[in-house]
């Protein structure tokens, strides 16, 4: 939507948020009782909710009205019922959940040394420093900022600073990360971009593509056992990576990011019945080796390290 069209809608409508909106609630039942959401309602047939107490990660997300992210029977249940070290450093699976939880910024993956499955960042509560409807821009936009700290005295202090925006009409998201080193010493550090795709677009017949190039599919639904995670590095300075539904009437999905800092992709599923998720995975590094490395250079104090993910979502021809 350009300029041009939002000073002949302003003339039409008593409020702007009728056509496009970010909005402040609170869930308020169960589990999720308390968790501050940001709802954003592009327009243009994208709406999502941004988790502000679960590390400002994407929770459900509609397109076109339909539910195509994953859910987990936990919900999006509150930080405070949530906990890392649980279950022999596996707590993470009793929060899994949602379009996006992301992983780090100290540890990525299995538990490991003193480490829990994925890092402490999933589900920290975010400060929200900014949210709201820019149209007066070249390209308006919906946005949110804020920032989650993950510290300990006397040990690292790392700060991610998460700006999410989608242009107003439109049906894309971007995210755009900051990642700075707040301690006296060099810490280690590890993103994972765990994005979680359900029915209808996870359905027998999808496939993922990089570049071009198949990396996985046409994929059996349901499949008996989960697969294990699969990495590939990526070649292309931008890469681009497209999740196709088998069918007509299902929509396309397409990551794009950067690959100086996001180099890999890993692909993980499990489409057992009553799963049903296939997980696209921009990370900083490859599986780690026997003795844990996983080439994952530490970040010196004052660095600052930037990611940032466009996510682009296709309407299946039959839909217009």
């Amino acid at each position: 939507m350009n300029p041009g069209d939002i000073a002949g809608l302003r003339s039409r409508v008593g409020d702007l948020r009728q056509v496009a909106s970010v909005r402040r609630m609170t869930l308020d039942d169960g589990p999720e009782r308390g968790v501050r959401v940001l709802a954003f309602s592009t327009g243009g047939g994208l709406d999502f909710q941004v988790l502000a107490d679960r590390s400002m990660d994407i929770g459900p997300l509609w397109l076109g009205g339909v539910q195509i992210a994953w859910q987990s029977p936990s919900g999006f249940a509150a930080p405070g019922l949530l906990d890392a070290e649980r279950d022999n450093g596996r707590g993470f699976n009793r929060g899994f959940s949602g379009f996006l939880v992301t992983c780090g910024m100290r540890h990525t993956r299995q538990p490991r040394e003193g480490h829990p499955l994925h890092g402490h960042l999933p589900f920290t509560p975010a400060r929200i420093t900014s949210y709201g409807e820019d149209w007066d821009a070249a390209e308006p936009v919906l946005h949110a900022e804020g920032e989650v700290i993950e510290a300990a005295y006397g040990g690292d202090a790392l700060r991610l600073r998460r700006r999410i925006e989608a242009p107003i009409g439109g049906r894309i998201l971007r995210i755009r990360d900051s990642v700075e080193n707040l301690a006296a010493g060099p810490a280690r550090h590890e993103m994972l971009y765990h994005f979680n795709l359900g029915w209808p677009v996870a359905r027998e017949g999808t496939t993922v593509s990089l570049d071009g190039d198949d990396l996985l599919g046409p994929i059996a639904a349901p499949e008996p056992e989960p697969a294990p995670a699969t990495v590939w590095p990526c070649a292309s300075p931008e890469a681009r990576v497209v999740v196709s539904p088998g069918g007509d009437e299902a929509p396309r999905v397409a990551f794009e990011f950067p690959t100086d800092r996001l180099g890999h992709l890993q692909l993980w599923r499990d489409l057992r019945p009553n799963a049903g998720v296939l997980s696209i995975e921009p990370c900083t590094s490859a599986l780690p080796t026997d003795d844990g490395s996983a080439g994952n250079p530490d970040i010196s104090p004052g660095e600052r390290r930037d990611y940032q993910i466009e996510v682009a979502f296709h309407a299946a021809p039959s839909a217009g």
